[in-house]
């Protein structure tokens, strides 16, 4: 698409005139007017209002020139995982996997590699071949070639090191030893629990980026139907459960300036007995 037909499309779709976007992105009527024709196009301040305010990248403002892919770990990238900077704005050189809030998730080119392979492995690729390729990509990325400047002095990794401590101090029954936390996109684990009467819930923010693990529960219970048959222990459902190891965790913030920003600490399943060990935004750093 052309940047005209774009910027036609976006407005519209968000359900405002010429004068509504004028007003939001500080321009007259007839400018934007001009974009939508194909006269001229936004300058680069502009851009990057517009950027904010569509929640879409300036590449596809632009009609997509560009194939955007993460300069950390080389996925292909759309408007829908593009990382934010501290500030809230979009980040169009990253996922947000690996950068959340103006914070790089990884420092150790070998612990993304272990978590790109696990995601790559398919009929058509072997493991052996996607830690290959890796390791033949990541070195010519931007953040990898950059990372003496971009690196924080292993500080994130230090954090991480403290918050899998005060993880295990909890001895959450039925959790296996936290050993790694890994970033996690919002939308992908934050899952919708069923409850009485119909009703539905998530713990988690869907736009948040979370620190946590994917781990067996020792319990080996079997998933069921409804969440108040989801058994941690007799007599406890995950609800409850999470909500007691939950007031843990705010009794710990009291005295951990580290832990202000903590959310939630609770067990998820898929269709095996897996639970997430935290979840955790990387913002919480600052």
């Amino acid at each position: 698409m052309e940047p005209k037909d774009v910027l036609y499309e976006l407005r519209t779709r968000n359900g405002m005139s010429q004068d509504d976007l004028a007003e939001k992105v500080f321009v007259t009527r007839q400018a934007v007017s001009r974009w939508e024709n194909g006269d001229t196009v936004p300058n680069t301040d502009t851009l990057k209002l517009l950027s904010n305010l569509y929640h879409v990248s300036i590449n596809t403002l632009l009609g997509s020139p560009r194939e955007l892919i993460c300069q950390c770990c080389g996925m292909p990238l759309d408007d829908s995982i593009l990382a934010r900077n501290a500030n809230g704005s979009i980040n169009e050189d990253y996922c947000q996997w690996c950068y959340a809030d103006g914070t790089y998730t990884y420092s150790d080119m070998s612990d993304l590699i272990e978590v790109c392979v696990k995601n790559m492995v398919s009929d058509k690729m072997s493991e052996t071949q996607a830690r290959s390729y890796l390791r033949k990509v990541l070195p010519t990325l931007d953040y990898w070639k950059r990372y003496e400047e971009l690196s924080d002095n292993g500080e994130f990794e230090a954090f991480k090191k403290k918050l899998i401590d005060e993880i295990n101090d909890l001895h959450v029954e039925g959790l296996p030893k936290v050993e790694k936390l890994n970033a996690l996109v919002g939308s992908y684990v934050n899952l919708e629990y069923p409850l009485p009467g119909g009703r539905t819930v998530k713990f988690l923010d869907d736009n948040t980026t979370y620190l946590g693990n994917q781990l067996e529960c020792k319990h080996g219970f079997h998933p069921c139907m409804h969440l108040r048959r989801r058994r941690i222990r007799s007599g406890t459902c995950p609800v409850q459960e999470a909500l007691r190891v939950f007031k843990r965790i705010h009794a710990i913030t009291a005295v951990n300036p580290f832990l202000h920003s903590f959310e939630s600490l609770m067990p998820v399943r898929r269709a095996r007995s897996y639970a997430y060990a935290s979840f955790f935004p990387p913002s919480a750093l600052g």
